[in-house]
């Protein structure tokens, strides 16, 4: 078992910036890779990017755009989504979640196995 803990959303003006924070426990943090996917209000959960185990493997939404970084810390058994020149359409709860294939770096909701919480982002206009 793994337990994801996200933090660091909160309210930002359009324009603006945040980085979230997962922190996981309970397994060794190298044996998984880790993705990070959103869902707005009325709408499906999405992938937003993911991590390889390594950290020397990285994969992004086409919505993104180069706004976006992820990263990890395996030292502090965290990975981070640094989001910039945020605006509306960004708001929605930012969920970690972890996945035990180290084969590749997948995008799929399905092929994941541990999730967190979620993590409230609102920007406004």
């Amino acid at each position: 078992q793994v337990q994801l803990v996200e933090s660091g959303g909160g309210l930002v003006q359009a324009g603006g910036s945040l980085r979230l924070s997962c922190v996981a426990s309970g397994r060794t943090f190298s044996d998984y890779n880790m993705g990070w996917f959103r869902q707005a209000p009325g709408k499906e959960r999405e992938f937003v990017a993911a991590i390889s185990w390594s950290g020397g493997s990285t994969k992004y939404a086409a919505f993104v755009k180069g706004r976006f970084t992820i990263s990890r810390d395996s030292a502090k058994n965290t990975v981070y989504l640094q989001m910039n020149s945020l605006n509306p359409e960004d708001t929605a709860v930012y969920y970690c979640a972890a996945d035990r294939s180290k084969v590749f770096i997948r995008t799929s909701l399905g092929q994941y196995d541990y999730w967190g919480q979620g993590t409230q982002v609102t920007v406004s206009s």
